[in-house]
């Protein structure tokens, strides 16, 4: 991902405005990423498009010898429904997919099927379109050196604060809550075993947070994890006044385990500027003080 490199950008859940889109790929082409304009589809409802045109949009950026990274336009809902149709023949050399949100299931998907490290971090329309260091952007340090390092590893300051303290190595997995939990039961279920895992969401009531985490509980996906980077969770107030906040929901189901905690980083949905993680690497988790990750390994090749 070098400077001029070549990027696609895919619609593969739901539309954005056309102004946040067209913010965004000026973003992308001011860190000096070549982007190709994103195919024109026909909004259907809450999708950007028709299953079978966002499908082919997807195959066609994969199959692009001119774009050595794949960013989503947005997240919303719809990446679920692609993937019972991938097959190996939509995938050439391993690109760098970028994306949050419904995009995990995506990602989840690559790295269970194709042992393909991704990008955690900023989309076109949801992320980019505000800028570099700004509420609602991304950071830019983490994204430069999660797409560009190739020798050795790096570390990211979390900001965040450690729940449980502690150290732990593993392999960086995970995204968004709600879409870790729709792969159970799929033939790519993320498997959780020796993973620094990654959780965050937004829009969530404590008691759907204390749930969701019960049953990936309950289905084993906590049991194996070294430690756990948990993220701001906006829009997730307990619905009565002096209640059960997300915060304390997780310190109850994940301090349990015994492993290092560090909650309210800004990954995926955030209000300060999002943090580029790569998911399928080595690291290791610090949790102490306000937090950080050592990135073991490189997340590119040159």
């Amino acid at each position: 991902m070098r400077p001029g490199a070549g990027m696609a950008a895919v619609s593969l859940a739901s539309p954005a405005e056309p102004a946040k889109i067209e913010a965004g790929l000026r973003e992308l082409e001011r860190l000096g990423f070549a982007v190709a304009p994103p195919e024109a589809l026909h909004a259907d409802g809450y999708f950007a498009g028709g299953e079978e045109e966002r499908l082919r949009q997807l195959r066609r950026s994969l199959r692009n010898k001119d774009a050595a990274a794949v960013v989503a336009i947005r997240g919303g809902y719809g990446t679920s429904l692609l993937l019972d149709a991938l097959a190996p023949s939509d995938f050439g050399e391993a690109k760098a997919l970028i994306g949050y949100s419904d995009v995990t299931a995506l990602q989840i998907f690559l790295w269970q099927s194709l042992g393909w490290v991704t990008f955690y971090g900023p989309m076109v329309a949801s992320g980019f379109d505000a800028g570099a260091g700004n509420p609602g952007g991304y950071d830019r340090p983490s994204l430069v050196q999660a797409l560009t390092e190739t020798e050795s590893g790096w570390s990211v300051e979390l900001l965040g604060i450690a729940l449980e303290e502690g150290e732990a190595e593993g392999v960086l997995l995970g995204g968004c809550m709600t879409l870790i939990e729709s792969t159970l039961a799929t033939p790519w279920e993320l498997s959780t075993d020796g993973a620094i895992l990654l959780l965050e969401d937004r829009a969530m009531k404590p008691y759907q947070v204390d749930r969701l985490l019960t049953h990936l509980k309950q289905a084993g996906k906590l049991s194996n994890v070294r430690g756990a980077v948990l993220g701001e969770f906006p829009e997730c107030e307990p619905p009565e006044k002096g209640g059960p906040r997300v915060v304390d929901v997780c310190r109850r189901i994940l301090g349990g385990l015994g492993v290092p905690l560090v909650w309210g980083a800004p990954i995926g949905h955030a209000a300060r500027p999002m943090l580029t993680l790569p998911l399928g690497v080595r690291a290791r988790l610090r949790a102490s003080g306000s937090g950080r990750l050592d990135i073991l390994e490189p997340a590119v090749r040159a």
